[in-house]
């Protein structure tokens, strides 16, 4: 199992000095991959209340995004060899043609080190304010994920669907890893699980643990077998929201919050129920730089021992 440490790009923390501290840092204490998340706006007036949040709000780092893979170009002008991630890129409020050569253009500037994370979305005023729409989001998915591995592998490029129509024509240059790059998909429900499994993507929960991590990665693996694929190559990313303790949380506790030695065995949790890679992202937890410095020191000994 690698592991991988998120930069800042929301929040206090989302700096020059911060993303190239921990970007070069991360490289340097050995960890496998670094990576960035997505907020594009943050409603006033929620219709939906935000996951896990107790009042219904989004987390306050959200009230401050970089755009990630601004964030992640200019990371890669400043690491050698450590992968660079998003958890995740909407793909609905994205055009896949601009994205494929976006993502193309970092991974010649990063040497061949990008792994595109991507997600439906689920914030209605995100749709709105890009004009998606949340009723098709699967189905636009689907063939977004065709367009975009068409344009980084075919030229010419030709395509013709309900959502995306490409007229032929010569898309160059295309990435340096081949076929292409790495891509990862959010996963919170089966047909997520099935769309990676056809596309031979990685999985990419958030902050799955016990059970439903097992069996989300059991439904992983007959899926890419149906599909005709290798179950065993399967990747399983586990995206780990850190919230780290001095003393001991109860029983109730949300996994991957409490202390180091209770997120060592969320993590070895993880490992035995399929994992192949484990992401700290201390966004929400970090207020400063000073406290990312401090998940990165606390949480680089956990990688260490379970790599």
């Amino acid at each position: 199992m690698t592991f991988g440490f998120f930069v800042p790009n929301l929040g206090p923390a989302a700096t020059p000095e911060g993303i190239s501290t921990i970007a070069r840092r991360s490289e340097e204490r050995g960890f496998a991959s670094l990576w960035v998340t997505d907020r594009l706006l943050v409603p006033t007036r929620p219709t939906r209340p935000h996951p896990g949040s107790a009042d219904g709000l989004p987390p306050e780092a959200h009230r401050y995004a970089l755009d990630p893979v601004a964030v992640l170009t200019f990371a890669a002008a400043l690491t050698s060899h450590i992968r660079l991630g998003t958890s995740v890129l909407i793909a609905s409020y994205l055009n896949p043609v601009v994205l494929a050569r976006q993502l193309t253009t970092l991974d010649i500037l990063s040497g061949g080190r990008v792994v595109a994370g991507l997600g439906v979305g689920a914030n209605p005023e995100e749709f709105t304010a890009t004009g998606g729409d949340l009723s098709t989001r699967g189905r636009r998915m689907d063939e977004f994920l065709d367009l975009l591995v068409a344009v980084w592998t075919e030229n010419p490029v030709t395509y013709e669907g309900k959502f995306f129509t490409v007229p032929e024509s010569s898309i160059l240059p295309k990435p340096v890893q081949r076929p292409h790059p790495p891509i990862a998909l959010a996963t919170n429900s089966a047909a997520a699980v099935r769309r990676a499994a056809r596309v031979g993507a990685a999985i990419h929960p958030v902050n799955a643990a016990g059970s439903d991590l097992a069996d989300l990665v059991v439904l992983y693996r007959s899926a890419l077998a149906d599909a005709g694929r290798d179950a065993r190559a399967g990747q399983v990313i586990l995206r780990a929201e850190i919230a780290l303790s001095d003393r001991p949380l109860g029983s109730d506790r949300a996994p991957y919050h409490g202390t180091v030695e209770q997120v060592a065995d969320d993590v070895e949790d993880a490992r035995r129920s399929g994992a192949t890679e484990v992401l700290f992202d201390p966004s929400y937890a970090a207020r400063s730089l000073s406290e990312f410095e401090d998940y990165l020191d606390a949480l680089t000994p956990v990688a260490a021992a379970a790599t």
